[in-house]
């Protein structure tokens, strides 16, 4: 072993071999240069853990490339390295460990395998799939999760300050990233940048839909089954000129499945899904529910109204589902049936002719929850008719015990009724729909 000091001329003689080879430093014990064939050349230290004695391990840190570190500050952060051995510290150990810290992207990917794809919802599990891979990887995925910062997360969170609600969601999946990664013991447990970092506030997006939308939204819905609504032609605009002259007599109509899917969606307040993608083995007809096997919040049970029934029965079983779409037919003859895959264009077609602004489909079950709250038929109860999953656990046995809750719901679905003027088309009874209409009065 041979020993010289290892100043910038034992630097510049120490010239490449066949094989490997290590010089150590005449004064400072441990501290050495290695010389590889290729000509480079790093410095390193070596140590004996605990006691220092001969028994105990001998380990080897590299302190860095000659080519990025003189003799002297090789020299300096090698007496650095060994006092801190003196005083008990294992720096081999403590590099390993801290190379064996994963990344952000490491975490972003294990958290999506094993965690989202399994636990959440196709459509929750592509909402945090596109925050982690178009937002927070991209930002911090090459830095070791136990180096990421609150100030890291602010600054990111800080960045799309532009539009609320996408920075807000960057923070709880990072926030639930760090949880999975805590408790599979990837992250430092209790460790979460997210935590701490004030949210920005959101504009409500809730639209409710007042009793005189409501009658023209009924008159809509009626007009475009049957006759068709009028087209609003535009003069002015590209192409107009060339839609001849009984332009203004054309009429778009809907069909009679997606008015009903529309109806049924304002009398019920469930989601869009959950009435496109209803099957006719789903509905109890006899007991007025709706067995979902697959909602948004897993099984769910749905109290129908006398309005949302009558709904129902007008409807001709064609399909599988209650709301059928266009079939596929294979190559060997068999059919796929497939539910319909949205009511843009209907909802399009009704909304503009009873002239709602602003107003989504996903309204028609905020306005259903208004009705029933400004009804005075308490929280509990509305949070029970749209299977929130934050309402109490016994609501997975609201069909067992649904007599308040079916007063509930056809009080909400009479008021309705009568605001869109169906109580006639659908037979309900117009005595139900006038009390609730009282008992509003009275409440407010």
């Amino acid at each position: 072993m041979t020993s010289v000091f290892l100043g910038k001329r034992a630097l510049d003689a120490a010239t490449p071999r066949e094989i490997r080879y290590d010089l150590f430093d005449s004064k400072l014990k441990g501290f050495g240069l290695r010389v590889t064939p290729s000509g480079e050349k790093s410095w390193f230290v070596t140590y004996r853990t605990g006691d220092g004695g001969r028994n105990a391990p001998k380990k080897r840190v590299t302190l860095g490339k000659a080519s990025t570190l003189t003799p002297d500050q090789a020299r300096d952060g090698a007496q650095k390295l060994l006092a801190s051995v003196r005083l008990g510290a294992d720096p081999a150990t403590a590099k390993a460990t801290r190379r064996a810290v994963i990344t952000i992207a490491e975490l972003s990917d294990q958290f999506l395998t094993n965690h989202v794809a399994i636990k959440r919802k196709p459509g929750t599990a592509a909402h945090y799939a596109d925050v982690l891979n178009r937002i927070v990887v991209p930002e911090l995925g090459k830095l070791k999760v136990d180096s990421v910062t609150r100030a890291d997360l602010a600054k990111l969170h800080q960045k799309w300050k532009h539009t609320p609600f996408q920075a807000n969601r960057v923070l709880a999946v990072v926030g639930s990233m760090y949880s999975f990664g805590s408790k599979v013991g990837v992250v430092p447990e209790g460790m979460n940048p997210a935590r701490g970092v004030e949210r920005y506030e959101e504009d409500g997006r809730e639209r409710y839909l007042t009793s005189a939308e409501l009658d023209r939204l009924g008159t809509a819905i009626r007009e475009a089954e049957t006759i068709g609504v009028l087209w609003n032609i535009d003069p002015t605009k590209k192409g107009a000129k060339h839609l001849g002259k009984n332009a203004t007599e054309r009429r778009t109509s809907i069909s009679k499945e997606a008015a009903a899917a529309l109806r049924l969606l304002i009398f019920t307040g469930a989601r869009l899904r959950e009435i496109l993608h209803l099957k006719w083995e789903e509905v109890d007809m006899e007991r007025g529910l709706l067995f979902l096997q697959d909602s948004k919040t897993r099984k769910k049970t749905i109290v129908l109204s006398a309005a949302a029934l009558a709904v129902l029965a007008s409807l001709t079983r064609v399909s599988i589902y209650v709301i059928p779409g266009e079939p596929i037919t294979r190559s060997d003859g068999s059919v796929i049936e497939r539910p319909r895959a949205d009511l843009k264009r209907p909802w399009a077609v009704v909304s503009r002719s009873a002239g709602l602004t602003g107003v989504r489909i996903h309204d028609l079950r905020h306005t259903y929850a208004s009705v029933g709250a400004g009804g005075g038929l308490g929280l509990q109860i509305i949070g029970k008719l749209l299977g929130h999953a934050q309402a109490s656990t016994t609501a997975r046995y609201a069909h067992l015990a649904a007599d308040p809750m079916r007063n509930a719901s056809n009080a909400i679905g009479s008021h309705i009724a009568a605001a869109m003027g169906e109580l006639n088309t659908y037979g309900v009874e117009a005595d139900s729909a006038v009390q609730f209409t009282q008992h509003l009065g009275e409440v407010g």
